[in-house]
């Protein structure tokens, strides 16, 4: 047998019968051990993925026996820094993956064993759920969102089909494992003698080449996205569509006054600041500026990835509820003056409402609220999405 065939000859009775030809993918990166050690990859970066994207959706969506922790402050700008950089490193591993793997979608017979049926159904949800979760998440890092529904939701659902499949194929790859250990052990000294065949000679890349140059491009789109969330290396964050220094008072905008048709309404010098309670009272803007001394030093982190530090500062949130009369273990919710929008409000739970670094803010880095972080007044508080410290506050009710 030559050298080449021992290397990258599929195994007897994979495509001698089929559609194509027994030589037809003669490439030596179509190679068991390379997509072996993709899949390794690939799987814990997509465990990954899932697990800090399920802390951002249950972070913007508790169930209703959970309240999330306000400490520690850098938490959830951890999970989603990593959530974002993670799901952009997927990009070349799993273009890679698909490319050693797929002369099996011409392997014959099509379906062998019941075992191997499942594999092959689980195929199709997998890899067409992981190209539309990196498809859609960079578009909503670009905020491009051409798509006519709404990302977050069909985000999380389309999350769970894919590690679903991603389950059912490793379960399945685990059941062929096990029914080919007796046929392995038997082929133990020639599998030995092809591990230890060196490259076949001829041009393109060697197996190790090819793991160096997509372990460097995985390697090169985290460090230069990194930037945007790990405090001091925002001028490393070259991939990025927004750098988190930049923007008004030094801070990216995403939602922009304009867009929320506030430009008016937030300037009218008829402001009033509502609380309401069992005892209700409404401020003026004026006397929340008078009130406002506390000051806290808090990121605002976003769900495509940035973080920002800042110093804020404001009025307490629970000071404000304490004189409307709010119970500790109540929930209160924060309105904007904006008309309409998914995000207009947001619900404020007592590990949040009542911690001190949680602030109505009025003024940024020792200056007024530039209209487009909020002004005149927005909520800042620790640990918590940055799309549910809402803008253009005018309302704080008890739930």
């Amino acid at each position: 047998m030559k050298l080449l065939d021992r290397v990258v000859a599929p195994p007897p009775g994979r495509l001698r019968r089929g559609p194509l030809r027994a030589d037809a993918f003669s490439s030596r990166l179509h190679d068991p051990r390379v997509a072996s050690l993709l899949g390794l990859w690939l799987g814990a970066a997509f465990a990954t993925a899932f697990l800090t994207g399920l802390v951002s959706h249950f972070m913007q969506h508790p169930p209703g026996w959970w309240a999330w922790p306000s400490r520690p402050v850098w938490f959830y700008r951890l999970t989603q820094g990593v959530h974002v950089a993670t799901g952009l490193a997927c990009v070349p591993l799993l273009l890679a993956k698909l490319w050693t793997v797929y002369p099996r979608l011409w392997e014959w017979p099509p379906v062998r064993t019941v075992g191997h049926a499942l594999e092959r159904i689980s195929i199709l949800p997998l890899i067409a759920g992981a190209l539309f979760q990196l498809a859609t998440g960079i578009a909503n890092i670009a905020q491009w969102y051409r798509f006519r529904f709404f990302f977050t939701v069909t985000h999380y659902w389309v999350a769970w089909v894919t590690i679903g499949a991603l389950v059912v194929h490793v379960a399945a790859k685990l059941a062929v494992v096990r029914a080919n250990v007796g046929r392995r052990r038997a082929d133990r000294s020639q599998l030995t003698e092809r591990v230890s065949v060196p490259e076949p000679p001829g041009g393109g890349l060697s197996r190790r080449g090819f793991g160096i140059a997509v372990g460097t491009a995985a390697g090169v789109i985290t460090v230069s996205t990194a930037g945007q969330f790990v405090p001091g290396l925002a001028d490393t964050a070259l991939l990025t569509p927004r750098q988190p220094n930049l923007g008004p008072q030094g801070l990216p905008v995403n939602r922009t006054a304009a867009a929320a048709g506030v430009l008016r309404v937030a300037r009218d010098a008829g402001y009033r600041l509502e609380v309401v309670g069992p005892r209700p009272f409404t401020l003026t803007l004026t006397e929340l500026h008078d009130l406002g001394r506390a000051t806290s030093r808090l990121p605002i982190t976003c769900v495509e990835g940035w973080s920002a530090d800042a110093t804020w500062t404001g009025v307490r949130l629970r000071d404000l509820l304490d004189r409307a009369g709010i119970p500790a273990e109540a929930t209160v919710r924060a309105e904007s003056l904006e008309a309409r929008g998914g995000y207009r409000t947001s619900e404020v739970a007592p590990p949040h409402a009542r911690d001190p670094l949680t602030l109505l803010a009025t003024r940024l880095d020792g200056a007024l609220l530039d209209i487009e972080h909020g002004y005149p007044a927005r909520l800042i508080a620790p640990n918590r999405p940055g799309v549910l410290q809402t803008k253009w506050v005018h309302r704080v009710v008890m739930v």
